[in-house]
């Protein structure tokens, strides 16, 4: 059973509108891209270049939406997003896994570790933008 405090956040990330998100990526050029993008677009953007500082992030300022690369040094993106979708404090975060892997059973196997969506860049900004738009027309 989760406390209060933590039932009561978890509820409010579930009913507000997407404005911050966070960008995990370990390419200097990909989280410029998407930073620049969705900071033009009107989010607040904050960045982790490796799923390890992701996680503290997380604990530290829950985004309302996180945008995960796959490979990366250390924890991988898969690992990471089973972590978040099965921790009781984080679960309700959305995941968009953004990733070179193209193969279908990346993408079954990204959204089986509980990704809302899977995108394989190089990423289209219109699609980027529509999959987080749905996101959060679902959310509220």
């Amino acid at each position: 059973m989760l406390l209060p405090e933590v039932r009561s956040f978890t509820l409010a990330l579930t009913t507000m509108p997407i404005k911050h998100i966070l960008v995990v990526d370990d390419s200097p050029t990909e989280r410029h891209f998407i930073t620049d993008l969705l900071s033009r677009h009107g989010y607040s953007v904050s960045t982790a270049d490796n799923a390890e500082v992701a996680m503290l992030k997380i604990k530290a300022q829950p985004p309302q939406l996180i945008l995960m690369d796959v490979v990366m040094p250390g924890l991988n993106g898969f690992h990471a997003t089973r972590e978040i979708a099965r921790d009781p404090a984080t679960r309700d975060i959305p995941i968009i896994i953004c990733s070179s892997k193209h193969q279908e059973t990346d993408r079954i196997w990204g959204l089986r570790q509980g990704a809302r969506e899977y995108l394989v860049k190089p990423l289209d900004p219109d699609t980027l933008l529509q999959k987080i738009a749905a996101l959060s027309r679902a959310s509220v």
